[in-house]
């Protein structure tokens, strides 16, 4: 296993123990989906991020709980209504049925509502970073790419469309992860720039390698339907560049993250080596 395998591990093992404080209890069908989308794992990869620029810059894991929690509830909440009929259509979520196949369409709306309102309560005694939660998921962040995505489905997308279309619906919540890791370590202004910078380079890469692994990826390993995109007509950067082209964008967004995130973090630290994973990953 890799240092960025094992050190995504180690935060996904630290996530799972602290998440479920956050969470109501209750033996509704809405409490046991809710339940249900969160224990299907995942790379956590929203919680590591949080954690690892926590770390980074002086503070204590513990910090960053809350944050991890509400960053990790809006992320399953989008992806039980990403695979809804109305929207993606998809019926396998991290290797097993996905929520609406599991407990019915209706019960995985309210399973994602209620995901999505938890979020806010996590975070009810930081209003400031509540304002920016709700920015980077709403329609000016996650929902509004959403749209876009949508809307690029019947009309292809230009470069900067699909730059921004990317940067609102996988970016924001990832870049928020950053900022919301900075913030639990009281860190300085250089510090959070550089975690944004970061958080924007990492964004595009994660949906440009998630467009490539659409292509050629192994849904045994990704655990989602592939080929999706392609036989919908959606505009990604494969349908842009071509698998060699998004390959390449992929490589200058790697090097962008590492840059940013180089005065703080050399070879070998969990920070500068995760793009190279992302960019490499296969699931």
């Amino acid at each position: 296993m890799s240092n960025v395998a094992a050190r995504l591990a180690a935060y996904a093992k630290t996530f799972e123990a602290v998440y479920p404080a956050y969470l109501p209890q209750g033996n509704t069908p809405v409490f046991a989906a809710m339940r249900y989308s969160m224990e299907a794992g995942g790379k956590r990869l929203r919680p590591a991020l949080a954690y690892a620029f926590c770390e980074q810059f002086g503070g204590a894991l513990q910090a960053a709980a809350p944050y991890a929690a509400a960053l990790e509830f809006v992320h399953t909440y989008s992806l039980i209504h990403d695979d809804l009929p109305c929207m993606d259509n998809d019926d396998y979520r991290r290797g097993r049925p996905s929520c609406h196949k599991q407990f019915g369409e209706a019960v995985a709306v309210l399973a994602g509502d209620a995901l999505l309102t938890q979020a806010f309560a996590a975070l009810a005694h930081r209003p400031d970073m509540v304002a920016l939660l709700a920015h980077a998921a709403g329609a000016e962040g996650m929902v509004g790419g959403q749209m876009l995505d949508l809307l690029y489905e019947t009309s292809p997308a230009s470069r900067a469309q699909l730059e921004e279309m990317n940067r609102k619906k996988t970016g924001a919540l990832l870049k928020t992860a950053c900022l919301f890791g900075c913030e639990a370590a009281g860190a300085g202004l250089a510090e959070t720039a550089a975690a944004e910078r970061y958080g924007d380079a990492i964004g595009l890469l994660f949906q440009v390698t998630d467009d490539i692994l659409d292509v050629n990826g192994s849904q045994a390993k990704l655990g989602k339907t592939i080929g999706k995109d392609q036989s919908s007509g959606k505009s990604t950067w494969v349908s842009l560049l071509g698998l060699e082209g998004a390959a390449a964008y992929a490589g200058e967004l790697a090097a962008l993250a590492r840059a940013a995130i180089a005065p703080h973090a050399g070879p070998g630290a969990f920070l500068h080596d995760l793009p190279g994973w992302i960019q490499t990953r296969e699931r």
